[in-house]
């Protein structure tokens, strides 16, 4: 089979029309470019439509912002910025440090094994700043 172009002058109007420009037959779209089954002809000019997927979680660049729920009044207006992150095989929170005036990112750090009956996940910055990220009684989740 030979497979060959031909200069075209409008590649817009023949992916329009789906028509080989050679013998008037139907285009298949291949996995690069649009081929003629009967006589050969390949749109090299054929520039694929931008594809547009599913969404999934982390190219929605899903960011959260959590309240401080401890028990020092000066920390209530402080917000930690959290985006999710992908960790090998898993998707985890990243977290911004809201103590460090640069956009520091923290390390995820082990629980010491106390208060299990508590979802937490705790955090620390290379300045030594900790965060720890627990879960509210209405479903949503706030920092401490």
């Amino acid at each position: 089979m030979v497979i060959s172009s031909a200069p075209s002058t409008d590649t817009n109007l023949q992916v329009r029309h789906n028509t080989c420009p050679r013998c008037n037959a139907s285009l298949v779209s291949t996995y690069y470019e649009p081929q003629c089954l009967q006589c050969g002809y390949v749109d090299y000019g054929f520039k694929p439509p931008a594809q547009i997927g599913k969404k999934n979680l982390l190219s929605s660049s899903t960011s959260y912002v959590f309240r401080y729920m401890g028990e020092a009044p000066l920390l209530a207006e402080t917000l930690a910025h959290v985006q999710l992150r992908r960790l090998r095989n898993r998707i985890v929170f990243g977290v911004t440090c809201p103590f460090c005036d640069d956009d520091v990112e923290m390390e995820q750090s082990s629980l010491s094994g106390r208060r299990k009956e508590i979802r937490e996940e705790r955090f620390h910055c290379h300045y030594g700043h900790r965060v720890s990220l627990i879960p509210r009684q209405d479903g949503s989740m706030g920092w401490k």
